[in-house]
C-alpha cells in the first residue's frame, strides 16, 4: 500500500484586522452622508421647479415672433378703419379687424394702454418727436399717439410711438 502523504499545514499568519471605526465615527459619517443626500434632493427639487417654470414661460411666449410680425397688420387695419369711407366697404373691414384682433388677444397679445395727457415714461413709450409745449402743465406729457404698443405677457413686443411735449 501506498502511504498517503500528509501535508503538514503550517499555521498561516492571520492578517491583523483593521481597527473598526468607533461608533462615534460611524455616526458622523452617517450624518455627513445624510446631509449630502438632503442637499442633493433639495437641489433636484429646485431644478424641477425651475425647469417647469421655464417650460410654462416658453409655452406662453412660443408664438412671440409670429405675433410680433402680425402687429403691423393689426395697426394697418386700425388705420383703414379710421379712414373716412362713405361706402359700405368699411363695415367689412371692421368685421375682419374685430375677428383678427380677438384672435390675437386669445393668443396672449395685449395692447399697451396709452392716452393723450399721460406722463411720458421711456420704459413704456418710444418718443418719435418732441414739440414745444404751449402750457407748462403739458411738459413731459404725451400730446399725440402715432402707433399703439403691444405686449405678450409681461414682455413688450412693440413700444407705443408717441409725440411728447417739451
Amino acid at each position: 500500500m501506498t502511504k498517503k502523504k500528509t501535508v503538514n499545514k503550517k499555521p498561516t499568519k492571520s492578517k491583523p484586522r483593521q481597527k473598526s471605526q468607533s461608533l462615534k465615527e460611524l455616526n458622523e459619517d452617517l450624518k455627513t452622508e445624510k446631509d449630502k443626500y438632503v442637499r442633493l434632493f433639495a437641489e433636484f427639487e429646485n431644478y424641477k421647479r425651475r425647469t417647469s417654470k421655464e417650460r410654462v414661460e416658453l409655452f406662453k411666449t412660443a408664438g412671440k415672433e409670429v405675433l410680433s410680425s402680425l402687429v403691423p397688420v393689426l395697426e394697418d387695419f386700425k388705420r383703414a378703419i379710421e379712414q373716412d369711407n362713405s361706402n359700405g366697404d368699411n363695415e367689412g373691414v371692421k368685421l375682419i379687424y374685430n375677428k383678427f384682433n380677438e384672435t390675437l388677444k386669445s393668443q396672449g397679445l395685449i395692447e399697451v394702454e396709452v392716452n393723450v395727457g399721460d406722463v411720458f415714461d421711456p420704459e413704456l413709450h418710444e418718443a418719435v418727436s418732441q414739440i414745444p409745449s404751449t402750457e407748462n402743465d403739458q411738459k413731459g406729457k404725451i400730446i399725440d399717439i402715432i402707433q399703439g404698443g403691444y405686449k405678450l405677457g409681461n414682455n413688450i413686443l412693440t413700444f407705443p410711438k408717441v409725440v411728447v411735449a417739451q
